[in-house]
């Protein structure tokens, strides 16, 4: 097994490379994206109005930091399976959730944003963080072991 670990250690550095810029995403979010939600879901946001925004530049910021996420993601899985077919799949996957998760979060903000802020908080989780990569990792490596 370790002999495994450090016959590819340049795969492993470099998707550990790919999870700390990751995190520097998740670190200068407030100077990288218009997003006025990163402080008002810090708060007490039961007790306050939901933001005004502007919804072109929300929108922009949230697809800017979702196509950051997508395209680290994409280069993790590379690196750990070096495999075409699995990063084809996971684009499908990625741009078809995107749609779904960005109608859905602008339908509740402009519908009915105030009495549902839970729903707004949790489909705006899945755009702004790479939790479908957590998603990814473990399918695709079953999936390679079944091979």
């Amino acid at each position: 097994m370790l002999k495994k670990l450090f016959n590819h250690k340049i795969r492993i550095a470099l998707a550990l490379v790919f999870v700390v810029a990751l995190a520097l995403i998740r670190a200068y979010e407030d100077h990288l994206f218009y997003d006025p939600f990163l402080d008002y879901f810090k708060g007490d946001y039961y007790n306050l109005t939901v933001p005004v925004v502007d919804n072109i530049q929300l929108f922009a910021g949230l697809f800017f930091r979702y196509f950051l996420n997508t395209a680290l993601s994409l280069a993790i899985i590379y690196v750990l399976f070096k495999d075409i077919d699995a990063i084809k799949f996971a684009s499908i996957l990625y741009l078809l959730f995107f749609v779904i998760l960005i109608g859905a979060f602008f339908f509740i903000l402009l519908k009915n944003g105030e009495p549902n802020k839970m729903g707004l908080f949790y489909v705006r989780r899945f755009l702004i963080q790479p939790i479908f990569l957590l998603l990814f990792l473990p399918a695709f490596y079953y999936q390679k072991q079944k091979q």
